[in-house]
């Protein structure tokens, strides 16, 4: 079976809805983050880590019931090794307004636990306290890791390609981080170290789905002695938009099992690799390819080396040679 095989979308035609819609989407998510803030997980606020080891296999739900019926919300509860060994992480701002008094905090956990699993049901193995300058740290590591990759991703493409392949495909991913900051902010997820993960995978994601793009346009151009680059960036999206498709598809099967299955833990991570998936497709066609359009029809590649300033074919007779089919 052969998807999509003979396709013949106006991908370019329809660049500046999607501009539109995204500049949209991005506007909303900002609005919601301007207003409503950053929800940050205890990784990066401070609180209170608490190691259990229970005689019976822990029954995370009946933990976070316990813990909310103490006055704890949003506590971060994961099994690790065995179902019997349990990891709490919780913020509980003491009198004093000190949220990394472990002496408070892990009084309230046990008397939750007391009432959950029973005072001889368990055994803590260590309580220490997470300081909030550690997800500082964290945070100015992971933006380090972001604009490496972009370095590193210039780099590449202008070694394999030109440095316009490299600047549109850094756009795209840019637009790609911001778009998935603003899913995060309307829907107030919590951004922890698995958040952080999702937004790193979500760069890979996304630059490897442009630069097969990329690839195909290249190969596109070697045939060519006087492209229309408007044509053959939407002849390149259309025959990639098989693999394209399969390769989404197959993703967000198995993201949306670890959305589903995956407890409350994992579940933020699934949601925003599911988005990232979507923006990712989303940006290496309506974003990467019209970007690099307006580089090329600015300061011309190679390929078009030799031709007048206003040789470049329009985009209504481009739009002519790339009928759309129904």
């Amino acid at each position: 079976m052969r998807f999509f095989a003979n396709a013949n979308y106006d991908f370019l035609g329809r660049r500046r809805m999607a501009f539109g819609l995204a500049l949209a989407f991005i506007v909303i998510g900002i609005l919601a983050l301007a207003i409503r803030g950053v929800n940050y997980s205890i990784e990066f606020t401070g609180g209170t880590l608490v190691q259990i080891r229970t005689q019976q296999p822990a029954d995370v739900g009946a933990l976070r019931a316990g813990l909310e019926r103490q006055g704890v919300t949003g506590a971060e509860i994961q099994s690790f090794g065995s179902n019997r060994d349990v990891v709490i992480r919780a913020r509980v701002v003491n009198a004093a307004g000190d949220a990394n008094d472990t002496q408070a905090a892990g009084a309230i956990i046990r008397r939750a636990l007391d009432a959950v699993v029973g005072r001889d049901g368990y055994r803590v193995a260590r309580t220490e306290a997470v300081s909030p300058k550690v997800g500082g740290e964290l945070r100015q590591q992971a933006l380090m890791a972001i604009l490496l990759s972009f370095v590193a991703v210039l780099a590449y493409l202008a070694v394999r390609f030109e440095w316009r392949f490299g600047v549109a495909a850094i756009v795209a991913t840019a637009h790609d981080i911001v778009a998935t900051i603003a899913f995060i902010a309307l829907l107030r997820l919590e951004v922890s170290l698995f958040v952080v993960a999702a937004l790193l995978s979500i760069v890979g994601y996304s630059l490897n789905d442009t630069i097969v793009i990329f690839d195909r346009v290249r190969e596109n151009l070697r045939g060519a002695k006087r492209p229309d680059f408007l044509a053959v960036l939407n002849r390149s999206v259309n025959e990639t938009l098989p693999r394209t498709v399969l390769t989404g598809s197959t993703a967000l099967g198995t993201l949306l099992m670890l959305a589903i299955l995956g407890g409350d833990v994992i579940r933020p991570f699934g949601l925003i690799m599911m988005f990232g998936v979507v923006i990712g497709t989303f940006s290496s066609i309506f974003i990467a390819a019209p970007v690099l359009l307006w580089i090329e029809q600015r300061w011309p590649g190679p390929h078009a080396q030799g031709l007048k300033p206003g040789a470049m074919p329009t985009e209504r007779a481009a739009a002519r040679q790339a009928q759309p089919v129904a």
